[in-house]
């Protein structure tokens, strides 16, 4: 058993593509590995800044001799057919085939191909340069004498077999088994023989730590020596961590100071420039718990005065930094938002849909009307509308795209604006993923609904909806952000007359119509409170001052179609968000197909339930019962529809058996007693009902059969059967529930 050893060392590697290169590193040589017929005990890889390591241990010295069996036609076949046997076998005469007989098939032709064994050294000589000329990278270079694309110059490769180099050469680079270490600490050169010799001298003399798992424990370790030494918290910061662990081969954690003055800047601002431009961690003050001075740093270098000139340096870049976050704040801090927000208007939002501008003001109308539908104040849901998006034409945002919202919320503090609209200015593009907060309080809310849904509805108008895997303006985001916001803050209204009103104004155009206007506000509202095809909607048409408009004819021809199609795909982003917390889909199908089926809040109590009364004893057997009932019904539908205006004869049931007479009395009781738990939206206690039809369903099946010979009694148990079918039906769709 052998242990193969390979590097593939080269200038930097990007930080962000080092790990995803070892996976695949490693994928591709135990695949090619496998194909060749060698086994191993175990294989792993390690990348850094500057190499990719494979290891591979207890591999074999040699693939397996392979004797494969060929079957060929039967003696006496076509020639042609005899030919390509001799084509596809490798063999020159048929007198090379032998000739095996069959009780049933009669005589026929077999080649046995035999195939030696090959050396692991050959297979690896072979396998690796292909690997490395195959290989992927999201972004890679070539050298201008050479055709070898790498993500950077390779400098060299070792590859050891047993303490052996395996030659070959890719590009122009030859294997050997000599390898680099630390630029500065111990560049070497290494003559290695096995992975624990490559690991001894590297991490040595070397100066290079190999593997990422050790590099980030040793920067962990770093941090949290130089913050609890200054009393200081670390802000945790998991992405910029993967990415100083594949800046440094030999980490070191230096602790540094900034200029206190800059304190004044939002520490936003200051930790997304430590972070974006200088890689630098930042702390807080362990007792105030306030931003501290400081800056942390990884090196790639142990600095004989402990680091104090690294700090040093890094403290004035950091500064000039700052300063110009300085004066990006004081600039935008002199322009008030309202002129900041003017300049939208020259900013393409999508063309079928107007300016950014154009967005801000449907957003703002759209708010307003939200605004007592989620308990906030219209006046402040519009303001805050109208400012919301003013941040994306300042000096700061356009250093720092990261801080949109954030630095409106600053500079409408800076302004005197209350503190709800500043709030609703920062919040309002929340939540930007299935983990990220979600607004509660009313303003930010209604203002964060208005933008998510103005975007819904806009490109579902224009028909521009994702696609498979594409979702170039994040539209399953945005439903999903809709979702949430709904759910989490209990928010009521219907959302299929809400999408009505909303698709509607985009199909007339975003510069059609001021909906700011009186008249068309009521319009608005009308359809989303009452639709756009009720008497208030027409009404509200027919009311508008100068008489009907030239779009007018829109509202009367409108297709709900488009609404409806949306609502499916909030319906869809539901089912992900319920799933994820461990609904099952066929609840959610179940309790999807009610009348409610625009509130998302109600398909939720619905789903939870649902869920709850399922998993009782009484759940589980009558859910048996109706599925038995169901299919006694389907069957029936099968030979021809039940006839219409099904109603059950009490008077044949009392001639009945004693289960069938207590059947309709429960189901009797529980439809009266459904009205109030139901009109309560008190799904629960409307489960507790239908549980008391569980044992005169179980009592009816085991004593009563429906298909009698009187075609009438027949019938009146069909008639039973659809009536407890319904029963169930106005609580949730038993018939989607799977197993």
């Amino acid at each position: 058993m052998a242990e193969l050893l390979i590097e593939l060392f080269s200038e930097e590697i990007p930080a962000r593509m080092q790990a995803k290169a070892e996976a695949d590193l490693l994928a591709a040589l135990t695949q090619r590995l496998k194909e060749a017929g060698l086994g191993w005990t175990q294989a792993f890889a390690v990348s850094g800044p500057r190499r990719l390591t494979a290891v591979v241990e207890g591999l074999d010295a040699r693939s397996a001799d392979v004797r494969e069996e060929k079957k060929g036609p039967k003696v006496g076949a076509p020639e042609q057919a005899v030919a390509g046997f001799l084509r596809g076998a490798g063999l020159k005469d048929i007198s090379e085939a032998e000739i095996v007989s069959d009780p049933k098939k009669g005589d026929f032709y077999v080649a046995y191909i035999s195939t030696p064994g090959r050396d692991a050294k050959d297979i690896i000589a072979e396998a690796v340069p292909e690997i490395v000329r195959n290989f992927h990278w999201p972004k890679s270079m070539r050298t201008a004498d050479g055709d070898l694309r790498w993500v950077r110059p390779l400098q060299g490769i070792v590859c050891v077999l047993d303490g052996a180099v395996v030659p070959f050469d890719v590009g122009g680079v030859a294997s050997g088994n000599v390898t680099e270490g630390h630029r500065v600490h111990g560049r070497g050169p290494y003559t290695v023989n096995a992975w624990k010799d490559y690991k001894a001298q590297l991490e040595g003399k070397g100066h290079v730590i190999l593997s990422r798992d050790d590099r980030r424990n040793m920067i962990l370790e770093g941090i949290n020596k130089v913050c609890a030494g200054a009393g200081l918290d670390w802000i945790e910061d998991k992405g910029l961590l993967e990415e100083v662990v594949g800046l440094a081969e030999w980490p070191v954690v230096v602790l540094g100071q900034m200029d206190p003055g800059f304190l004044d800047l939002p520490p936003e601002v200051i930790t997304l420039s430590m972070r974006t431009h200088q890689k630098y961690f930042a702390a807080n003050d362990a007792k105030s718990g306030k931003l501290a001075p400081v800056f942390i740093v990884v090196a790639n270098i142990s600095a004989s005065d402990g680091g104090v000139k690294i700090a040093e340096g890094n403290a004035r870049v950091l500064s000039a930094r700052l300063s110009d976050a300085r004066f990006f704040w004081e600039k935008d801090k002199a322009t008030p938002l309202e002129e900041m927000a003017a300049k939208l208007k020259t900013i393409a939002f999508k063309e079928e849909l107007g300016s950014l501008g154009d967005k801000v003001e449907r957003v703002a109308a759209l708010a307003r009307e939200l605004a007592p539908k989620v308990g906030a104040d219209p006046d402040l849901a519009e303001r805050a509308a109208r400012l919301a998006k003013a941040d994306l034409v300042s000096e700061m945002v356009g250093e720092f795209p990261e801080l949109q919202g954030v630095m409106g919320r600053y500079y409408a503090l800076a302004a005197g604006e209350d503190a709800r609209i500043a709030d609703a200015i920062r919040d309002h593009y929340k939540p930007q993923g299935p983990n990220d907060s979600v607004p509660t309080d009313p303003v930010s809310i209604a203002v964060a609904l208005a933008d998510k849904l103005d975007t819904l509805t806009g490109f579902w108008a224009i028909d521009e909806k994702p696609t498979g895997s594409k979702d170039p303006f994040a539209l399953r985001r945005a439903a999903l952000g809709v979702v949430r916001l709904i759910l989490e803050n209990k928010i009521r209204f219907s959302l299929d007359r809400f999408n009505d009103a909303q698709v509607l104004k985009h199909q007339i155009g975003p510069q059609a119509v001021d909906w700011s206007a009186p008249s068309l506000s009521a319009l608005s509202r009308a359809i989303m409170n009452e639709g756009v095809f009720s008497d208030a909607a027409q009404g509200a048409l027919a009311a508008i001052e100068g008489g009907l408009p030239d779009w007018a004819h829109r509202v009367s021809a409108h297709d709900p179609s488009v609404s409806d199609d949306l609502l499916d795909f909030l319906h869809e982003r539901l089912k992900v968000y319920l799933r994820d917390r461990g609904a099952r889909h066929d609840w959610i199908d179940a309790c999807l197909g009610m009348p409610d089926r625009c509130d998302l809040v109600l398909i939720v109590k619905r789903v939870e339930a649902l869920a709850a009364f399922l998993a009782t004893e009484d759940g589980a057997t009558l859910l048996a019962g109706y599925r038995r009932a169901a299919n006694i019904l389907k069957a029936e539908e099968k030979k021809g529809a039940l006839p219409e205006g099904l109603a059950v004869d009490a008077k044949l049931i009392s001639k009945g058996p004693a289960e069938e007479q207590a059947l309709f009395a429960a189901l009797s009781r529980a439809e009266a007693a459904l009205e109030a738990p139901l009109r309560a939206e008190d799904f629960a206690g409307a489960m507790r009902v239908l549980a008391g039809l569980r044992a005169p369903v179980d009592a009816f099946f085991e004593a009563v059969m429906v298909n009698d010979a009187d075609p009438a009694v027949r019938a009146n148990r069909l008639a039973l059967l659809v009536a407890v079918r319904g029963a169930l039906h106005k609580v949730a769709d038993f018939s989607k529930i799977e197993g």
